[in-house]
């Protein structure tokens, strides 16, 4: 079985575009109500060593999960915790049962695809409020892959029969360049541990480019000492069925009020611009559900 950032994109993201999740309809928030765990205060569940969303104590996750709980009234407790094996294993860790070694689950989980197949998949949660879209794409070298060649999606997959491409190993952007052109790209794609690695190595002249999802790459190429050397592009290519998906949140499926309650916060968050503004305070692309 593929690790999390494999199984959470390949499994999870196969119904993209026929979402029928629940959506509550906003209601004014009074209070908890009864509606986390503890009162007065919202515990969310955010992934370590996701950069942007959640790193180091900061994140895109970590300040829309703040923004929430201050405009709920409540205290935000982060609840930090390593991915499991896949998608259903983190939603029953840190939603609706709790880990077998003792970590509490949160109230709200950040950071999960809004999908119907997962929602289906996973009846004791609640998923809803997506609050932005995550897309693949590919940071370049123009010095090795000029802009002319990744226009038309043939010639962008062709022109890495010859230069090399790194990725995240066990990624949806990892299966798809194995399994691309009959698997003729296969000796040209160099494995990294992570994104920001496989951006260095870009940076080192290891790869001409990586592949992996925007933000990620934008959140990488903004450590290098020189990140205007390269270019980002986004990815069309009829051959990779899945190349965006929408990312929102979950609670247990039986907190509806809770759901409600976020919700409301999160469209006020969108109307006054809040959540564009976290996403610009690291740099980083919002692109919104439905855009």
């Amino acid at each position: 079985m593929l690790p999390i950032k494999g199984v959470r994109l390949l499994s999870a993201l196969a119904a993209l575009g026929a979402l029928v999740l629940a959506t509550p309809q906003p209601q004014a928030a009074e209070g908890d109500g009864g509606i986390t765990a503890q009162p007065g205060t919202l515990r969310i569940a955010v992934y370590n060593d996701y950069p942007p969303y959640s790193y180091n104590g900061k994140g895109i996750d970590v300040d829309l999960a703040q923004a929430v709980a201050k405009e709920l009234g409540l205290k935000a407790d982060i609840a930090w915790f390593n991915a499991d094996e896949d998608m259903n294993d983190d939603l029953r860790n840190m939603v609706w049962k709790g880990h077998y070694l003792g970590n509490r689950p949160g109230d709200l989980m950040m950071h999960v695809p809004y999908d119907e197949r997962l929602a289906k998949a996973n009846s004791q949660v609640r998923i809803f409020a997506p609050y932005t879209v995550e897309t693949i794409a590919v940071a370049r070298d123009p010095q090795r892959i000029p802009k002319k060649v990744v226009g038309s999606a043939a010639v962008a997959l062709e022109v890495f029969t010859r230069e090399k491409i790194g990725v995240e190993l066990t990624t949806l952007s990892d299966a798809f360049l194995l399994s691309a052109l009959n698997g003729r790209l296969r000796e040209q794609v160099v494995h990294y541990k992570s994104v920001p690695l496989a951006v260095k190595g870009m940076q080192a002249g290891e790869v001409a480019a990586v592949m992996g999802p925007r933000a990620e790459l934008e959140a990488a190429l903004k450590t290098l000492d020189t990140p205007s050397r390269f270019q980002l592009d986004a990815v069309k290519m009829p051959e990779l069925k899945v190349d965006n998906w929408a990312l929102g949140m979950a609670v247990k499926s039986d907190n509806a009020k809770l759901a409600e309650t976020v919700s409301h916060a999160l469209s006020k968050l969108q109307k006054e611009g809040e959540v564009k503004r976290i996403f610009a305070n690291y740099g980083i692309t919002l692109q919104l559900p439905g855009e």
